[in-house]
């Protein structure tokens, strides 16, 4: 089958909280695709994907999941396996940017800055305040590994606190407290290594949250952010540096807050990000001069297997090293 006419199938659904988003994103993609003249074919994630997958006999995966189970390196592990090129970035940095703690460990390792923070269980939750000690208000309660401001909440004082931690730990095992940080709240999108801009949100609402995100009506968008053009530059790059601490590939979006003053703080990258008629990333190309549909294939022509890589190198140096004479494999 020739490269033209790949079986593309769109992985959508799955079992997190962002199931809903999934389906929306999984539908605009799929029909972009199909649009652009692609064989495509819906397949809707659960337990049982590995037998859909083989069922389904697809050539290439683009995923269009959110959260666990999707966007942390799962579905990626199989499609591995199963030798299924797929868009977004491989198993390692998937994991590593929907571990909001791990992701702001290796921010502070690349000198990236982003907002200081501490985690927290259900064991200590009953022991919040001492924990919380001097750290001060407002923060933002977040469970460690969710996306589309699931389970996010601020807190200003300890009662609201201990409430925002619950309630975050109704979808992980652990919770992030964050510092609030006032300042304009910018997304840049990066594509196959390359920015393509960044995009200001102003909620209507105290900050982003899953209403704000997905509700039409809820933000307001400038694009380009309402910056300077050096601190532009400047927030480009730090976005662009994120994207490369982790390891991503494909398509990220970088959230960071920008202050009033001299300081830019990294919040999270997302590896797949949405791409429902409200979502960021095709904001951000619009105003990069990519439709919708163009933006899709670009996604869709970076698909590939990122272990694969690795393995056909040292099958490659093996059989270098297996037809050199008896002389030359000694020396090596």
């Amino acid at each position: 089958m020739g490269k033209g006419r790949r079986r593309i199938g769109v992985l959508m659904g799955g079992m997190s909280a962002e199931r809903d988003v999934s389906l929306r994103t999984g539908d605009a993609v799929a029909a972009a695709l199909a649009g652009r003249g692609h064989e495509v074919v819906k397949v809707f994630v659960d337990r049982d994907l590995d037998r859909i997958l083989r069922q389904s006999a697809i050539d290439v995966a683009f995923l269009a999941l959110h959260g666990r189970y999707g966007e942390d390196g799962c579905v990626q592990g199989l499609l591995e396996i199963m030798g299924i090129p797929y868009t977004g970035s491989g198993v390692l940095a998937s994991a590593l940017a929907m571990d909001k703690l791990k992701a702001k460990e290796l921010f502070r390792l690349h000198n990236i800055s982003t907002a200081p923070y501490y985690v927290i269980d259900a064991r200590r939750l009953a022991d919040i305040e001492d924990v919380h000690g001097s750290f001060g208000f407002p923060v933002i309660v977040k469970p460690r590994r969710e996306g589309s401001s699931i389970g996010v909440t601020r807190a200003d004082d300890p009662q609201e606190l201990a409430r925002a931690a619950e309630a975050a730990l109704q979808f992980d095992s652990e919770a992030l407290v964050e510092r609030f940080i006032t300042g304009k709240e910018v997304a840049v999108a990066v594509l196959d290594g390359r920015v393509l801009g960044g995009i200001e949100i102003v909620p209507k609402k105290g900050f982003y949250d899953y209403q704000s995100k997905y509700q039409k009506g809820m933000s307001e968008y400038h694009f380009p952010a309402r910056l300077g053009p050096t601190r532009y530059r400047g927030v480009l790059n730090l976005g662009e540096a994120a994207h490369r601490a982790l390891g991503c590939s494909g398509a990220t979006r970088v959230d960071l807050i920008v202050t009033e003053g001299e300081n830019e703080y990294v919040l999270e990258v997302n590896t797949l990000p949405g791409m429902t008629p409200t979502s960021l990333l095709p904001k951000i190309a619009a105003g990069a001069g990519m439709d919708f549909g163009d933006l899709c294939e670009a996604i869709l022509g970076s698909a590939r297997l990122h272990a694969a890589n690795r393995v056909e190198a040292e099958l490659e140096e093996e059989g270098a090293t297996a037809g050199a004479d008896p002389a030359e494999k000694l020396a090596v």
